[in-house]
């Protein structure tokens, strides 16, 4: 491959903040966080880590770009090296080597370490690692991560204070995307589990609404009665109180789950967390591991990926009018003007329906 061919080759660390937020990239893990605001520190960082834990025992898409994707992620973590970046790690579980793991070892010139080897010294680290965890969820929050791979304990500080850029899998692909093709974010890989007939593994337009969703895991009309629809995974997910056909996927969106209404008002925690994970056995339906590929006619394109951090983050506006026709990738939301805050684009090709406060609405014609 010559120089010519490579996405990257001239792509400038001065184009890292500009690129990713023009193409809206926000933390795909579950926090939404609009990635730039990290990267705005890129000089202060000495390592990167991947987070590629699955940080929910029903998730695999982290997995599924890492098999799939392993080119366009290795030639990041290259350019990054390029860059003066001194380490970059991949966080994952050692149970997920072998089938998830094989494509990305034959990419990189990397140490493979097993969880006896951990942490690491930094200042001695070969350039690219896969650190191997057990087979724990914890290790899904960077926070533990940090300190079970890197011996980095965070207190109320961040990463960033330590010389540390974490992001997950998705978002590092997103990223990628955002670098070599200027590409804007308009979909999102989501799952589908709890009390439904089956576990369902999907690719769907930022916006997707979540009655679509139940639909391809078997329950069309929703929850019932009794039960209760949550955003994110079993050990960490948060109620969602609007009606299904009006909550359309975030670019956090990770997770839809139908849960009991007892056995969640039972298990949740400080802040409206829900946990689940002991009292039901995820391991043991079957999982999809490969996406399939939902085409809806409607999108509720959210103008805040997160509405836990308004106030941290301010919603994006539009810049669209109802009526008028856009196609996939338009924008259809410029950044506030103040504070923290990404542009939202079109997901679909279609029409703008409506505007609200907190979505557009864009549907097919």
């Amino acid at each position: 491959m010559t120089d010519a061919d490579e996405p990257l080759a001239d792509v400038t660390p001065d184009d890292l903040v500009s690129r990713i937020r023009s193409a809206g990239v926000a933390g795909a893990g579950g926090a939404g966080f609009p990635a730039y605001a990290k990267w705005e520190r890129f000089d202060d960082v000495d390592a990167v880590m991947i987070n590629h834990q699955e940080s929910e025992p029903n998730f695999l898409k982290d997995r599924h770009l890492g098999r799939e994707h392993a080119d366009e992620l290795a030639a990041l973590i290259g350019w990054l090296l390029e860059t003066g970046i001194s380490t970059v790690v991949i966080g994952t579980k050692e149970a997920y080597r072998g089938v998830w793991l094989g494509a990305l070892e034959e990419q990189l010139d990397a140490a493979v370490l097993t969880p006896d080897e951990l942490p690491i010294d930094v200042d001695t680290a070969p350039s690219v690692v896969i650190a191997c965890t057990p087979d724990r969820y914890e290790y899904g929050m960077e926070s533990v991560l940090l300190r079970e791979v890197a011996g980095v304990t965070i207190g109320s500080d961040l990463p960033l204070d330590h010389g540390w850029l974490v992001q997950n899998t998705e978002s590092m692909y997103n990223v990628y995307r955002a670098l070599a093709a200027q590409r804007p974010v308009t979909r999102k890989l989501v799952h589908v589990d709890g009390d439904t007939p089956r576990h369902r593994f999907l690719d769907v337009p930022i916006g997707t609404p979540a009655t679509e969703l139940l639909a391809q895991a078997g329950r069309p009309g929703g929850p019932g009665e009794s039960e209760i629809l949550a955003d994110g995974g079993p050990g960490w997910s948060f109620e969602i109180e609007d009606r299904p056909a009006d909550f359309g996927v975030r670019k956090r969106t990770n997770c839809l789950l139908i849960v009991d209404e007892s056995l969640a008002a039972e298990n949740t925690l400080g802040g409206g967390r829900i946990n689940i994970l002991g009292p039901q056995a995820w391991k043991s339906r079957t999982f999809e591991t490969e996406p399939e590929r939902i085409e809806p006619d409607t999108v509720r394109i959210p103008l805040l990926t997160n509405e836990r951090l308004e106030g941290l983050v301010t919603r994006s506006r539009p810049v669209v009018v109802p009526g008028e026709r856009v196609e996939q990738g338009d924008l259809i939301a410029e950044p506030a003007p103040e504070g923290i805050s990404n542009p939202q684009h079109a997901s679909i090709d279609g029409e703008v329906a409506a505007i609200t406060r907190d979505h557009v609405t864009i549907e097919r014609v």
